[in-house]
């Protein structure tokens, strides 16, 4: 426990659960849609003679989106389901009674540190995300004829800070959402076993669902500025 009892052990495990425990799926993912985009985009801009400009979409779109959005979905079925067939469990077998019995509060010792260790976590598995969804959109164009060098220019001549920043805002918001979801799916568990099982299935449904949606309306939001 640190001062005024909060968890911090307890964060901190939290924390390597999100992001070194996750970061493979994460990256594995990011790496072939990069692959699949650069493959798709280079086809359709070779249309128009605009295959050069192949990192510039693929840069863009990881950044801006698909970086935030498919970290936030694989973090959701990986981590939100965790948290929540962990505290349904302790819920139907009333270990979290029991920390109220003690005098200790079941928010403060459960779920503020998997909500701060997820809302945290996930910008920096985004960021990886991101670097993995650009290189290997780098390893389809230089096989597409597109030269590494000149790749590499469209993707830093597009991408800007404000870009990079209004992704990492929108995994601020969708670590606090899929956690949210989980805690409180998990936590409101009952039916024994079978009840963990349909919590865990409903965070990840919900959680999914809601960082779509969400998405939708942050990406209106950040716009207007």
């Amino acid at each position: 426990m640190g001062r005024r009892g909060f968890p911090i052990r307890e964060t901190i495990r939290q924390f390597e659960t999100v992001t070194v425990r996750s970061s493979t799926i994460v990256l594995i993912t990011a790496l072939f849609t990069g692959m699949v985009l650069a493959l798709q985009t280079a086809s359709a801009l070779g249309r128009f003679g605009a295959k050069p400009y192949t990192g510039s979409f693929v840069g863009l779109a990881f950044v801006l989106e698909l970086g935030p959005v498919l970290t936030a979905l694989v973090v959701a079925g990986r981590v939100g389901a965790g948290i929540s067939a962990e505290l349904g469990a302790m819920t139907v077998s009333e270990q979290v009674d029991a920390i109220r019995a003690l005098g200790a509060d079941p928010v403060q010792k459960l779920v503020l540190p998997r909500m701060l260790a997820t809302t945290l976590g996930l910008p920096m598995l985004t960021m990886l995300a991101n670097l993995l969804g650009i290189l290997g959109g780098l390893l389809i164009a230089t096989q597409a004829g597109i030269a590494a060098n000149f790749y590499y220019q469209s993707v830093v001549g597009v991408v800007t800070l404000s870009d990079l920043i209004s992704g990492l805002v929108k995994t601020l918001a969708f670590g606090w959402i899929l956690s949210m979801v989980a805690c409180y799916q998990g936590l409101s568990t009952t039916g024994g076993t079978v009840g963990v099982g349909r919590a865990t299935t409903r965070t990840v449904v919900v959680s999914s669902i809601a960082v779509l949606v969400s998405d939708f309306f942050l990406t209106k939001l950040i716009m207007l500025f």
